[in-house]
């Protein structure tokens, strides 16, 4: 039975649909079977992400509703073998769905695929309910600013409160400003969500122009593809230190150092 993971955040505009992109290209990179559910309804962007917007005839509404069989609205990614895609309506007024139906699909899902990974909507309103519905764990996406940290708070504590176990992504993260202190640093942010870092990456153009092109980052060079290979190596159990980019030692190590020195 494959692993659920839905990829919250507080606020949009973090970089959670080019994380739950870029992780699932990743996996399947490693050999994993992988479908990509998007659940931002109406507001759909992970097709784009991936370079499958033209393709797309039905949508996950459509197979709740028996509108047609789940093999018919999956997009199998020719650019990434063991990758598909099950797309969001791009209309809100197929957005009538319940928890319950979520976790009927997800089942069925994760009978077929060793990855289950939902672009879930950013927020806490309905949409974060059902999309958490199936899930085995989470992914909270940040930034490191004070809004988008304080927004990161509040999923942190509701997906506490339903004892769903999460870990946490930093995004558009910049070593230079941490040291000349306009942004804030990874003890700061990890202090404030008290959550397991599965790992950090740094600002990437090339995530920009690979989102307007329809090419995830993964299949590029630089810092932001190393960065998600790496997570989703952790994601399969690897042991690969974190290392904070502001720092010249493993953050895990740092930490460990903290603590023996405080306690």
């Amino acid at each position: 039975m494959g692993q659920v993971m839905v990829v919250t955040s507080g606020k949009g505009g973090v970089g959670k649909t080019t994380a739950a992109a870029n992780l699932g290209v990743a996996l399947a990179a490693q050999h994993q079977h992988v479908v990509l559910v998007d659940m931002d309804m109406g507001l759909r962007n992970l097709d784009v992400a991936l370079g499958l917007e033209n393709r797309i005839v039905y949508d996950l509404v459509d197979v709740i509703e028996g509108t047609c069989p789940l093999t018919r609205a999956l997009i199998v990614d020719r650019a990434h073998p063991g990758l598909a895609l099950l797309p969001a309506p791009v209309s809100l007024r197929k957005g009538g769905i319940t928890p319950y139906e979520i976790m009927e699909l997800v089942a069925e899902l994760r009978g077929r695929y060793d990855w289950v990974i939902i672009d879930c909507p950013a927020g806490i309103d309905r949409g974060f309910r059902n999309a958490i519905a199936g899930a085995d764990r989470a992914l909270v996406v940040t930034v490191p600013e004070v809004s988008a940290v304080r927004d990161a708070l509040r999923v942190v504590e509701i997906l506490r409160e339903v004892q769903l176990p999460m870990q946490l992504m930093i995004n558009r993260f910049r070593p230079r400003m941490v040291r000349a202190g306009s942004m804030m640093d990874l003890d700061a942010i990890l202090s404030i969500l008290d959550a397991e870092l599965l790992g950090i990456v740094c600002e990437d153009t090339r995530v920009v122009s690979g989102n307007n092109l329809g090419r995830p980052a993964v299949d590029e060079s630089g810092v932001a593809s190393a960065a998600f290979r790496r997570m989703a190596k952790r994601l399969m159990g690897a042991q690969i230190p974190i290392r904070d980019p502001s720092r010249s030692r493993p953050l895990l190590a740092a930490l460990d150092a903290l603590r023996r020195v405080s306690g």
